[in-house]
């Protein structure tokens, strides 16, 4: 088997345990933050969710603003120097937010983990830039299975440590799984094939998008990426009310939501690699759009459900369809990207990946306090309908050939080149085949 092969795929195996230890750690503490800021002295329902909101949304607005910064260094400077940034930076941040004794020194340590945000988007970049275009689909999928897994036993890891050694052990516990991820990522990644774009030949956000066979479609993915995270996190806020408004008698209420809130996670892994591979084979842009018309479907359904266990059923089902979402909107941005702009590609992604983890809630708290719990469901559609008909419009196949991988083709010197770029690195091949 040739070197390369053996290589992308030790940095897949590797790239999946950096994303499992990195969704763990994150996730682990999100769902404690309430209860550790009322131990830092903030008391009162009012006061509590003022303070509980500002620290878990503070890390995501600061993400998103500095993302495409992370991406642009990326591109200049390689991803694997990035994913230790990442890895290292959160480390350290959280392994601080264990020692402070004021909600506001929470605050500012939370603003600044966002950051040094960053592994799981250039982690993607990396597969994505190394890996056989034609399996781009399969190993995009893997890796977020990786973040997925992570996610799913987090709370519940977080919760067991809260409860045998103290809320202050859980981010010092966390900081040891992305220290991990920190040694994974310094000696089993190997980043080949990577040529660095220097500083004179980085191109502006204009020339980005004018390299790009279809920016249109570009920008469209970006927001069905928002979409697809203000879908995951809209009912967050009043999924454990649902619940008790569903099942008035149960005693468990906080276990029965928990529960119903990780189905989605546990179906997503199954469905994640299995749906990434079709894609390869029939289109990933049909996937997508298959999955998002079944969970607007599912959406729907969850609004009229009579019993928690109804609900559960169709978060299930839910779950497939979110296993093969974020993955394929990856795909394509590889597939309509070159690699010289992957980075800044995966970077604006992220940007709006991070502002739909803010919009999401705050839709499901307005809708549903303005209508009801069960309207959240129907916004919720409303608002996957509308970006099922923008994807429609938008999207369209490439009008050049897919090009190679790094390191068999030459990247683009500047925006006004890259069209007649691409088409000579084409011909080229098709001589060399010929």
């Amino acid at each position: 088997m040739p070197r390369a092969i053996e290589t992308w795929k030790i940095n897949l195996i590797s790239v999946w345990f950096g994303c499992f230890f990195t969704g763990l750690a994150i996730s682990q503490i999100i769902p404690f933050l309430p209860l550790y800021v009322e131990a830092l002295g903030i008391h009162g329902d009012r006061a509590l969710s003022l303070w509980s909101g500002l620290t878990f949304s503070v890390t995501f607005v600061i993400s998103a603003a500095v993302s495409p910064l992370w991406g642009s260094l990326a591109d200049r400077k390689g991803r694997k120097l990035m994913l230790l940034r990442a890895s290292l930076g959160m480390g350290v941040v959280i392994l601080l937010q264990a020692f402070v004794t004021q909600a506001w020194q929470l605050l500012l340590l939370r603003a600044l983990m966002g950051l040094t945000s960053g592994y799981i988007p250039n982690a993607m970049a990396l597969v994505a830039a190394q890996v056989p275009r034609e399996r781009s689909g399969w190993a995009l999928s893997c890796v977020s299975t990786g973040q997925i897994g992570g996610v799913i036993l987090g709370p519940m890891l977080g919760g067991l440590l809260a409860d045998w050694v103290g809320l202050r052990w859980v981010f010092i516990v966390t900081a040891v799984l992305l220290m991990v991820s920190f040694l994974v990522t310094l000696f089993l990644i190997k980043e080949t094939g990577y040529t660095p774009v220097s500083r004179q030949a980085k191109l502006s956000g204009r020339e980005v998008f004018r390299s790009l066979d279809n920016p249109r479609l570009m920008i469209c993915l970006f927001v069905t990426t928002l979409v697809i995270q203000m879908c995951n996190g809209s009912v967050n806020p009043i999924l454990t009310l649902f619940v008790r408004e569903l099942a008035p008698q149960a005693q468990n209420i906080a276990f029965l939501s928990g529960v119903i809130a990780a189905l989605p996670g546990v179906s997503a892994l199954i469905s994640a690699p299995r749906l990434g591979k079709l894609g390869d084979r029939i289109g990933t842009q049909r996937i997508l759009l298959a999955t998002m018309v079944a969970s607007l479907l599912l959406l729907v359904a969850m609004s009229f459900v009579t019993s928690a266990t109804q609900l559960g059923v169709l978060r299930f089902l839910l779950g497939f369809a979110d296993g093969a979402m974020m993955p394929a909107v990856q795909t394509l941005l590889v597939r309509h990207s070159r690699d010289n702009v992957t980075g800044r590609i995966f970077g604006y992604n992220q940007s709006f990946m991070y502002l739909g983890n803010v919009a999401g809630p705050l839709l499901g708290a307005a809708v549903s306090a303005a209508t009801g719990y069960r309207w959240v469901f129907f916004a919720t559609a409303l608002v996957v309908l509308l970006n099922v008909l923008l994807l429609r419009r938008f999207y369209r196949r490439p009008t050049t050939a897919l090009t190679p991988r790094s390191g068999q083709r030459d990247a683009a010197p500047a925006a006004t080149d890259a069209a007649s770029a691409h088409s000579a690195s084409a011909a080229e091949k098709a001589k060399t085949q010929g």
